[in-house]
């Protein structure tokens, strides 16, 4: 039997916080400005657990990269008008959001 790390724990626990919504209720947020857009090519739960932990450098990277962005007023609109499912996770104050092609 494998000890389970603190880590392991928290990731889980990350994991299990993710859910779909619909970008439509999540539009008061994005108004709030509390919406991140995680492109596909990253992680949504290593993202979440990076930023729940404060690994700044990490964050830093990734928002130099394009990787993490706040959502811009062009996208919520696409998204709006395309009705979207997007992946959530809150790191509060921050809801996390990643689309994906397939569910």
């Amino acid at each position: 039997m494998t000890a389970t790390t603190p880590d392991e724990i928290t990731r889980t626990k990350v994991n299990l916080e993710t859910a779909p919504i619909a970008w439509k209720e999540l539009l008061r947020f994005f108004a709030g400005g509390l919406v991140i857009a995680v492109t596909p090519q990253l992680d949504l739960v290593e993202v979440a657990l990076q930023m729940s932990q404060d690994n700044k450098m990490q964050m830093e990277q990734w928002m130099s990269e394009g990787k993490i962005v706040k959502v811009s007023d062009e996208l919520a609109k696409e998204w709006l008008e395309e009705d979207v499912l997007l992946w959530t996770v809150v790191v509060k104050p921050w809801i996390l959001v990643q689309l994906h092609t397939a569910y």
